[in-house]
């Protein structure tokens, strides 16, 4: 059997939906998976062993361009591969939707019109599964798989799943410890209002004794960085990392802490230890809770349909909840 999943972006989001993966070698070793992804993203996946070819559509710069020449060209790309058995849109959105029909196959798969984040995007496939948009991502993204295989897994055995990101080779950092945790600090997020103080990250600097990281991904982003280590100045600050990279790091640090933002669902996605701070977000829908992942959210009511960007409520989750939840988880 050989499968499409169309998964473009983002990176938690891909993270989210790559956790499939193995249960669906599980139910079938022999069965072929490609993916279809934008190019910033494609690393995520590369690697992965369960993946036999990453596919890349740039629908990301026919919209920077809007260009419709170059939204033809993407799609008669894909028009002209080998057909598929099934074809599984785990995204959800209209373009994506566009991509998944034009993939040539027997079955386009997809959530309906009222589970579906754009409604119309189920117009462009055969076969629909209801499931509540509501619902957590991760089990959304299970249940269609489920539905699609027939497969008999349960929900709860994500929880013990293998860790499932992978890189090319072990990024080496001199500044790691052998004596202190090693901790990783993500201050960046897509928008500001998903981005803890970074007066805040300097208190939990000088409360917990670690050995400290901090990643980055844009010039904003490195300089929410600069100003922690002004405030805390024994702090690594990474060069800008790959994707790769930033996998080997992660797999390497004993706990991540930041907000509803790649590295952080990384960390989930790689088993190691991690809190991930919401805000304007919600957090029992985005992410996946085990003994080693935990989430702390603001007293904001999120509605999951809608984010607001005005709601600065992560500001006031209190820095000492995270000390005492780090101390347990490296404990």
């Amino acid at each position: 059997m050989k499968i499409a999943i169309v998964k473009l972006s983002a990176l938690g989001d891909i993270i989210h939906a790559m956790v499939v993966l193995q249960f669906m070698k599980k139910h079938n070793q022999e069965v072929v998976i490609d993916w279809f992804v934008e190019e910033s993203y494609k690393e995520s996946l590369e690697f992965h062993p369960d993946i036999n070819k990453v596919y890349v559509v740039n629908i990301k710069n026919v919209k920077k361009k809007k260009s419709i020449y170059l939204l033809y060209k993407e799609l008669k790309k894909v028009r002209k591969l080998d057909s598929y058995d099934l074809v599984i849109d785990m995204q959800g959105l209209i373009k994506s939707a566009i991509i998944s029909r034009f993939i040539p196959s027997k079955i386009t798969l997809g959530f309906d019109k009222s589970s579906a984040r754009e409604g119309l995007a189920s117009i462009f496939y055969n076969h629909t599964l209801k499931f509540s948009y509501e619902k957590n991502v991760i089990e959304r993204n299970f249940e269609l798989i489920k539905f699609a295989l027939n497969f008999n897994f349960k929900l709860d055995e994500i929880i013990d799943k293998q860790p499932f990101l992978y890189s090319s080779q072990k990024y080496l950092n001199l500044s790691f410890s052998n004596i202190k945790k090693n901790i990783l600090l993500v201050p960046g997020a897509s928008f500001s209002s998903k981005r803890y103080p970074v007066e805040n990250f300097a208190e939990l600097i000088n409360l917990l004794d670690a050995n400290y990281f901090i990643v980055w991904g844009n010039d904003d982003e490195k300089l929410l960085a600069d100003k922690i280590k002004n405030i805390a100045p024994h702090v690594n600050i990474c060069e800008k990392l790959s994707i790769d990279s930033l996998t080997s790091l992660i797999s390497q640090v004993d706990l991540v802490i930041g907000s509803d933002t790649g590295p952080t669902h990384m960390a989930w996605a790689l088993n190691v230890a991690s809190i991930t701070l919401f805000g304007p977000t919600p957090g029992y829908r985005n992410t996946c809770v085990t003994k080693n992942n935990k989430i702390i959210e603001s007293t904001s009511k999120v509605n999951p349909f809608k984010i607001d960007k005005n709601d600065l409520s992560i500001k006031d989750i209190d820095v000492q909840e995270i000390f005492q939840v780090a101390k347990n988880l490296l404990n």
